[in-house]
């Protein structure tokens, strides 16, 4: 079995949340796909980040992570969109706007 840093644009700290999520190969990261592998990101808590989405894409293509380009991206953007909407904390997201709005957000 490979390292997930075997795999073109994963580092030690991508590779690290997807570890956290269950995903410790290569070839495991290859068999769910970026979709997957994103949406389980998003579950654990993770904040949605539209370059890290289509980094793992262009990762899985074995492609350069600034490949994507035009429709391609536009493409992904609608599909990093769609997975936002369905799979992401939104009663966490509006409490850190309150809470930002009040001065007493969480530390970034």
């Amino acid at each position: 079995m490979a390292a997930l840093e075997t795999i073109r644009n994963i580092g030690p700290a991508f590779a690290g949340s997807l570890r956290s999520v269950g995903i410790n190969t290569a070839e495991e990261l290859h068999a769910i796909g970026a979709n997957a592998a994103y949406i389980r990101l998003l579950q654990q808590g993770s904040k949605p980040h539209f370059i890290s989405y289509y980094v793992l894409h262009m990762a899985l293509q074995g492609r350069p992570w600034n490949d994507c380009k035009g429709p391609e991206k536009d493409a992904l953007r609608a599909q990093f969109d769609a997975l936002k909407v369905q799979h992401c904390d939104t009663d966490r997201a509006a409490l850190e706007r309150i809470l930002d709005q009040i001065g007493t957000g969480i530390a970034r």
